[in-house]
């Protein structure tokens, strides 16, 4: 097997593994203002009084367009993917930044799925930079 066809699968296992890391926990604050144990675990989705956003439904698009592109055998599809996984890689790592930083003296503890949401959008990164691809040479009349 050629090496961009094997980055090809990757690639697509990973925003399958992109879309999962949404769902799994990516912060637990041990924070006193907020009552329930359920409130302070956060996810792609939810946040204690949805003040972090929801970064997963971006992430999920996200995934799901490249999951798209990289399908399709055209050239245009390739160069569109590669800026979308950059876009991609640039919104994880701010909202890994957002998610992990300190405030007011509490400081999260990072899960699994924070983790898995960056590693998988790196991963999409440089599948998109390898694309499985096979040009077709030009006819000379």
């Amino acid at each position: 097997m050629r090496f961009p066809a094997i980055l090809h699968r990757v690639g697509l296992f990973a925003c399958l593994l992109l879309v999962v890391s949404c769902f799994l926990p990516w912060m637990y604050f041990a924070d006193s203002n907020i009552i329930t144990e359920a409130q302070k675990t956060f996810t792609g989705f939810t946040t204690y009084q949805n003040q972090y956003g929801k970064p997963g439904k971006l992430l999920s698009l996200i995934a799901i367009v490249v999951f798209v592109l990289m399908l399709l055998p055209k050239i245009w599809a390739k160069r569109a993917n590669l800026f979308i996984t950059a876009l991609g890689v640039g919104y994880a790592i701010k909202t890994f930044v957002l998610f992990t930083s300190c405030y007011n003296a509490y400081c999260p503890e990072k899960r699994a799925g924070i983790y898995i949401m960056l590693l998988s959008t790196i991963l999409l990164l440089v599948t998109a930079v390898f694309p499985d691809l096979k040009l077709e040479k030009e006819k000379k009349d």
